[in-house]
């Protein structure tokens, strides 16, 4: 079908967005709608259900306001979203509160008791994930301490793409990503929930969903979901795996041989590498990261996050705009930005080490620890502007040395996607940083690339995922940023100092967290 059309759908934190691409991977149309969400005084984050499937809708007909009989032409749809997180529904379907999203605070205790705890152990080493206040096990804890009787009215407990995905087909589901890294066994890609028995939550479990792996499997529109969205009923529909599998998926993850890896710089930075074989997978003493199945046979993704990334560059671009402001000099950030790579560049290697915890949530990639906060070492009477810039850069080059180090040795090449990956200097610093070649994806929407790629694997537009990526992916991969032999020396002796001084700092971010 020369003119069919796989469409990508991502629900992501801001924005909920369809994407129609060409059975060769061209993006042809994007609608969007900004997300919604209420942040609450004791930390809850929470989503309107009902709005969110009915936003999702309305992008699907915007889209189909782009592109001729894109309804005729579909050839099926896949579905992505934000992680983590707690959607729970009744008997028949419908909401029984509102959404719990990953920014939801609520259960921090319940993590701090469980990680604390002598299962914690065996729970890593079963799911190879670190236990965060975002999953949904300790969400459900929470409510059954706590509000007993709304999950005492819940059949089901999905995730945000598992919910679009439920009213799009009526199929109860969810991803083997997701399910395992929460529940179950990486190894083996089954549920084994024994946390909530640990956590005294054994009743939960009646709540889990079951997995489908949308590379293998598919629903189909429902008549009620094509009136409301422009589709034909029985279009196939396939349920992604988790967005930050989905855009690395996208953004050049896929690599059978697991010589690649994938870096999203981003507002949060997620450093990927791929094991093609479960047996392969590293842990590490920490206890932190994620270990989650990839939409391709037997080959299993980890990942550890540091949680803000370009957040910190940001944070420096605006304090300058602040204080021009405050001299009635308006600029936006894009005016800063403007020559920024070439001064950077110009100023000293490693002369401040920074390092990027800049979220008021802490960290949790390569260590987890919610009282960590960014903080300049080395500074002198001599460090001007562009020197902080630059030490932040090198901040976010280290954090992700940081994180492939804990997942064992650094992968020969680096795909890296998200908006500072068009800095030549951020691109230079990290493969310098890394040691390794850093190569950027120009695909604009690789979360929901990511998803149409598994729709386009289970309708056998493709034999199978590597087939698939080299059309999709293989010519968005921009040429080759090699380390700069001196500069990775400098960043060799500086790792090391960086390591130490946030290791050091930990008993400091907790008692100044106790001031707070």
């Amino acid at each position: 079908m020369t003119n069919g059309i796989l469409i990508g759908i991502d629900a992501g934190t801001s924005v909920i967005k369809s994407v129609a691409f060409s059975v060769d991977g061209v993006q042809l149309a994007s609608a969007a709608i900004p997300n919604q969400y209420t942040t609450l005084a004791d930390g809850g984050a929470e989503q309107d259900m009902a709005r969110t499937w009915s936003d999702t809708a309305t992008t699907l007909r915007m889209l189909a306001d782009q592109i001729p009989d894109l309804a005729s032409r579909v050839i099926a749809l896949a579905v992505t979203g934000q992680g983590d997180g707690m959607w729970l529904v009744d008997k028949s379907g419908m909401p029984v509160a509102p959404a719990w999203l990953w920014l939801d605070a609520r259960a921090a205790d319940i993590v701090e008791e469980f990680t604390s705890s002598p299962d914690y152990a065996a729970h890593y080493e079963r799911t190879g994930t670190g236990v965060n206040v975002c999953q949904m096990s300790v969400q459900l804890t929470w409510m059954l301490r706590h509000r007993p009787e709304v999950l005492a009215k819940a059949s089901h407990a999905f995730h945000c793409k598992d919910w679009i995905y439920f009213n799009l087909t009526g199929d109860l589901a969810t991803d083997p990503s997701e399910a395992n890294f929460t529940f179950g066994s990486y190894k083996d890609r089954s549920y084994k929930p024994d946390i909530l028995d640990q956590l005294g939550a054994g009743k939960a479990k009646s709540v889990l969903t079951p997995i489908v792996d949308g590379t293998a499997a598919c629903g189909h529109v429902t008549e009620a979901a094509a009136m409301a969205t422009g589709l034909r009923s029985g279009t196939p529909v396939c349920l992604g795996y988790v967005d930050v599998l989905c855009t690395g998926l996208g953004g050049g993850l896929y690599d059978p041989s697991g010589r690649s890896g994938c870096t999203i710089v981003g507002s949060t930075g997620m450093h990927m590498r791929l094991q093609p074989d479960a047996s392969k997978v590293r842990l590490n003493a920490e206890k932190s990261g994620y270990t989650m199945a990839f939409p391709a046979p037997g080959t299993v993704a980890q990942i550890q996050s540091n949680m803000a990334s370009t957040l910190n560059i940001d944070w420096l671009l605006d304090l300058a705009r602040n204080l021009l402001r405050e001299e009635g000099l308006e600029r936006g950030r894009a005016d800063i930005l403007r020559g920024l790579d070439d001064k950077l560049m110009a100023r000293q290697a490693a002369k401040i080490l920074y390092h990027p915890y800049i979220s008021k949530a802490g960290e949790r990639g390569p260590f987890m620890e919610p009282s960590a906060r960014a903080m300049f070492s080395g500074l002198d009477v001599t460090a001007d502007y562009y020197d902080l810039m630059r030490s932040i850069f090198e901040g976010l080059a280290f954090a992700a040395r940081d994180c492939y180090s804990a997942m064992g040795s650094i992968p020969e090449e680096v795909r890296i996607t998200g908006g500072a990956a068009r800095s030549n200097a951020l691109r230079v610093i990290l493969a310098s940083a890394l040691n390794a070649r850093v190569r950027s994806v120009s695909r604009e929407e690789a979360g929901a690339a990511g998803a149409a790629m598994i729709a386009a694997v289970q309708q056998k537009v493709f034999s199978d995922m590597t087939a698939c990526a080299d059309i999709w992916v293989e010519p968005n991969l921009a040429a080759t940023t090699e380390p700069d032999l001196q500069l990775a020396e400098t960043y060799k002796k500086a790792f090391p100092a960086y390591v130490d001084a946030r290791k050091a700092m930990r008993p400091v971010w907790r008692e100044m967290g106790a001031l707070s």
